[in-house]
């Protein structure tokens, strides 16, 4: 039997998920994408569970598509079948779409290089630490394509569009200090897994409801205006009050002791 492509462990009220084919860079095959969504799914079916850390085994984070799942073999359909859009539609998009979803907060411990749709993955976690060594490139211009898995949008949310646009079109690498400074990523530590498991522990013990509810929020924000962005506020802050940890975590404030917070 051959390992599974990602690795899944339970550390308490965390799942820790590992990309797992280190001799590749942990670039993605169909098969990868579909035990990412086992490992999403079996995190979010464990009521225990409460925050995820997605890293990478080896030397790197996520090295982005594996082209050898393409099929460049030449005769007359080949175009047809070196097309990356249905992979991207079938597989890139929709674990974007999940991490993007998750009922739970999502920290990316990045290792190594995270490159093409590996950085779009990183961006589309909730937070994201690096080691000091780790890096991101849009390698995507040196093969004639475009950022994808939400790359081109997330760069620009994260960045601006000078930025993103100059990392895009000549797919220089990023450094992890300077992608802190930058605001692609939330921090940079020795030990990035470390890192993100102590920070995932203490999103754990926070009301889960609320984080999530935070990220949607957040997310939409560019899409509306002021005025339409209040309204909905308005209502996702009602849809909180009636939360249980709503209600503990000010009477914990009002009985000046520690808030016990169970995520409902």
């Amino acid at each position: 039997m051959t390992e599974s492509t990602v690795l899944f462990e339970a550390r308490g009220d965390v799942a820790l998920i590992t990309l797992n084919r280190p001799t590749a860079l942990n670039s993605f095959t169909r098969t990868m994408h579909h035990d990412l969504w086992a490992a999403l799914d079996q995190a979010e079916a464990d009521p225990a569970i409460r925050a995820c850390v997605i890293t990478g085994a080896g030397r790197g984070f996520c090295a982005g598509a594996d082209l050898s799942d393409f099929d460049f073999t030449p005769g007359p359909d080949m175009v047809k079948r070196a097309d990356p859009g249905p992979v991207i539609d079938q597989a890139f998009n929709p674990t974007t779409r999940r991490l993007q979803s998750l009922r739970m907060p999502c920290v990316a411990a990045v290792n190594g290089v995270a490159a093409g749709a590996g950085a779009s993955l990183v961006m589309a976690c909730d937070i994201a630490i690096a080691a000091p060594t780790a890096s991101f490139i849009q390698a995507f211009s040196k093969i004639g394509l475009v950022p994808d898995a939400g790359g081109s949008w997330l760069l620009v949310e994260r960045l601006g569009l000078a930025r993103a646009l100059a990392l895009a079109m000549t797919g220089d690498k990023l450094p992890a200090p300077q992608a802190k400074e930058w605001g692609m990523i939330w921090d940079v530590a020795e030990d990035p897994l470390a890192a993100a498991l102590a920070l995932a522990q203490r999103l754990a013990a926070m009301p889960t409801t609320a984080l999530v509810a935070t990220r949607a929020l957040l997310q939409g924000a560019s899409t509306r205006s002021l005025s339409a962005h209040l309204d909905v506020e308005r209502d996702t802050q009602s849809a909180m009050g009636s939360t249980h940890d709503y209600l503990e975590g000010v009477k914990a404030f009002l009985e000046k002791r520690p808030a016990r917070f169970t995520g409902k």
